[in-house]
């Protein structure tokens, strides 16, 4: 069967990469397969669980490397090495230049942990969008997958998943609670549909 070949962006634990393994080993996702993950830090716990599970890996040091540029370089040279279909940020503190987005048209994907177009863009990221949050007393928050572009979260949204405030949240609790109820589940269900279409288009 043919499948759509994914490389993985990560920078840190990997949780959101673990649901898409996971979503894998379950058939949730049919369409796909993890060809490789590039860690933007060597110390990057996501290597490990992608080591674990069989998966190449590929470190790409930001801070090692002279530029923006030689940085994003290194990743094409990945991407094209393994014959890569369509990426998925995951957890991926690094922003990407326009002429790194601009090369894969509708074929980056990434997870941020709101409702967009609320807490999102430049500065929106980790911990920092649950405290927003919760600063200004929504009821409701959520993640949501979109397409990658120029501009930081701006990219079609694919899907979104709501979660209820409590509370009693505070940012972590919050983190957490968007993390299983929302980030895990669509990402795994995104990534099978983009697949899904990448695989019509290839037909």
């Amino acid at each position: 069967m043919l499948k759509a070949k994914v490389c993985v962006l990560v920078s840190g634990g990997g949780t959101n990469l673990q649901a898409i393994i996971d979503a894998v080993k379950s058939g949730i996702i049919n369409s796909a397969e993890v060809s490789v993950v590039v860690a933007s830090n060597p110390s990057a716990y996501a290597l490990e669980r992608a080591k674990n599970n069989g998966i190449p890996t590929e470190v790409v040091h930001k801070k090692a490397m002279p530029s923006q540029e030689a940085f994003e370089q290194a990743i094409i040279d990945i991407i094209e090495k393994y014959e890569i279909d369509f990426i998925v940020l995951a957890g991926f503190m690094c922003i990407l230049s326009e002429n790194f987005t601009k090369r894969y048209p509708e074929r980056i994907i990434n997870v941020h942990p709101s409702l967009i177009p609320s807490f999102c863009g430049k500065g929106f990221y980790g911990l920092k969008v649950h405290e927003a949050a919760l600063s200004y007393g929504v009821k409701v928050t959520g993640a949501t997958v979109h397409f990658v572009n120029e501009i930081p979260d701006g990219g079609r949204i694919i899907m979104q998943k709501a979660v209820d405030i409590e509370d009693t949240d505070t940012p972590e609790t919050l983190q957490k609670r968007v993390m299983e109820n929302a980030e895990w589940i669509i990402l795994p269900q995104s990534v099978e549909k983009v697949a899904q279409s990448i695989i019509e288009l290839k037909k």
